[in-house]
């Protein structure tokens, strides 16, 4: 099982960290290996959207997979649920902090077949990738430019 949470505080109000993490166009400005993020669906995001991800791995090869929105609360939570692809869920929660956000970043899932002897070093990889992007995270939110999308 991959199971991990990385915590950090965030410079910036649970309501802005939310709208800034919760909007798929701005998902590669902090999750680095992300080439793209679209929705499947028309709509506003919320509980059952859907979005196909490019990602960059190993070698620079594509990976594409497809995750739906399973929590949404504003300012509260923001949650992913792997549907095709490596079935590795995200869930994000923010607390109000002084001077900001404390955030929960929690990576878990199970791998099956040849690729569960893979798992401790997913974990690790992943783990280690996703605390250099909440860093990024941090960064684009402490610049200011969270108001425009690259």
């Amino acid at each position: 099982m991959i199971d991990f949470t990385i915590e950090t505080h965030l410079d910036r109000s649970p309501a802005t960290v939310f709208e800034y993490i919760s909007d798929p166009e701005r998902l590669p400005t902090w999750r680095t290996n992300t080439v793209s993020s679209v929705p499947m669906s028309d709509g506003p995001l919320g509980v059952g959207s859907r979005l196909r991800e490019v990602h960059r791995g190993p070698g620079g090869k594509e990976l594409v997979s497809v995750v739906e929105v399973s929590e949404y609360d504003p300012g509260r939570v923001f949650a992913l649920e792997v549907v095709e692809g490596t079935p590795v869920h995200l869930r994000i929660a923010l607390d109000p902090a002084d001077d900001g956000t404390h955030m929960r970043f929690r990576g878990f899932g199970e791998l099956f077949g040849a690729m569960r002897l893979m798992q401790p070093l997913l974990r690790r990889v992943l783990k280690r990738q996703f605390t250099q992007q909440l860093a990024t995270l941090q960064h684009v939110l402490a610049s200011g430019q969270i108001h425009t999308v690259l």
